[in-house]
């Protein structure tokens, strides 16, 4: 029977760059997925005409973090980035997130500075000193005429539950800017790697021993291990035994079509007017020259791979009987958004997963 020091479950980015870093320092490394590819919902390919698609939604990769910067740039080359993203609401398309053009176009007025924004958006905005869901962070930055327009069908389409029972988290993710700075992102590093995600994770993962179709029950008795590292749904690792943690997922909908671009920017919301919630044109990101190109329409569901924890005070309960009981754990380490019950940007698992490399390197 083969003798590991790690077993890492997940070859998303969590376990990935764990498994390198450690990999690298001679410890003796096994990676397993339970999916048949690498990347984790990171994961991307070339399509029949040669364009990229983004398998579980797009990832527009940004970060403030140097360290998270220079270890992917070991890894990929990047093609620069400015995330453009706009809002299809009453038959016209908004900047997003919502900026000083954002107003001026909505409410057909002419705010001209921070100044003027702010004293107005001061009077718009409902007097809630300190938000407890979704609903009152937004009507408490922004008023109740944008919620309604912007937010309130959206986050009820992607949820599928009133805004009034989401942490106001999940809508304070969203920035709002007084300027007319239109990314989709302010982090100072943006770019989207040159030969897609893919190719970093088998870069990451080359002379490491991997298997893919692979779940952890069917593994974890066939071998030895000194120490895991699991980077799955949390709940999922104990058995259910305090109840299912919800997700939301999506259901993607790819289409070709004969025309260079299909939209202006790579990604348009619909809050209102559909049953998908937004069309990704990622070629925007790539930077692809071809005659055609693909879509994507996103359909929120709850049936799919776990995409985004619903956050609020019940569930949080329920997630900390998990964690309780993975603290009482030797040698287990849980990492990632799944293992953490938490909605974490790229770069953030990556910086999340260099730090537990440090903590445990000499474990």
């Amino acid at each position: 029977m083969e003798e590991y020091d790690f077993l890492i479950v997940g070859a998303g980015f969590s376990g990935a760059v764990i498994a390198e870093r450690l990999h690298s320092s001679g410890k003796k490394v096994l990676l397993i997925d339970q999916r048949n590819h690498l990347g984790g919902n990171c994961f991307d390919f070339l399509d029949s005409n040669g364009i990229w698609i983004h398998k579980y939604g797009p990832h527009y990769f940004r970060t403030n973090f140097p360290e998270v910067k220079n270890y992917l740039s070991m890894f990929t080359k990047w093609i620069p980035q400015k995330y453009i993203v706009k809002a299809h609401v009453n038959n016209k398309l908004y900047p997003l997130p919502i900026n000083r053009n954002t107003l001026n176009l909505f409410f057909n007025i002419n705010l001209k500075n921070e100044k003027e924004v702010l004293s107005f958006l001061e009077e718009k905005k409902e007097k809630i000193k300190n938000p407890s869901n979704a609903e009152e962070q937004i009507l408490s930055t922004l008023g109740k005429e944008i919620y309604e327009a912007f937010f309130k069908n959206y986050t009820i389409k992607q949820w599928q539950t009133n805004p009034k029972n989401l942490d106001a988290s999940i809508t304070a993710r969203v920035p709002i800017r007084t300027n007319t700075h239109d990314s989709y992102v302010d982090d100072l590093f943006q770019a989207m790697p040159k030969n897609g995600y893919t190719e970093i994770f088998k870069k990451i993962t080359a002379g490491i021993k991997i298997l893919l179709d692979t779940p952890l029950k069917k593994i974890e008795k066939e071998i030895k291990y000194k120490k895991l590292i699991y980077t799955g749904p949390i709940d999922e690792f104990f058995s259910h035994k305090f109840g299912e943690l919800p997700y939301r997922s999506l259901k993607f909908k790819f289409e070709r079509h004969e025309k260079e671009f299909y939209q202006e920017c790579v990604q348009i919301n619909y809050p209102n007017e559909e049953k998908f919630t937004r069309i990704v044109e990622i070629k925007h990101a790539t930077k692809q020259k071809a005659p055609s190109t693909t879509i994507t329409k996103e359909y929120p569901s709850k049936e799919g791979p776990p995409l985004y924890p619903v956050l609020n005070k019940v569930n949080r309960e329920l997630y900390s009987k998990y964690q309780k009981e993975a603290e009482k754990l030797k040698n287990v380490y849980f990492i990632g958004r799944l293992a953490e019950y938490k909605y974490l940007n790229m770069d953030q698992v990556i910086k999340n997963s260099l730090e537990l490399f440090e903590k445990i390197k000499n474990a």
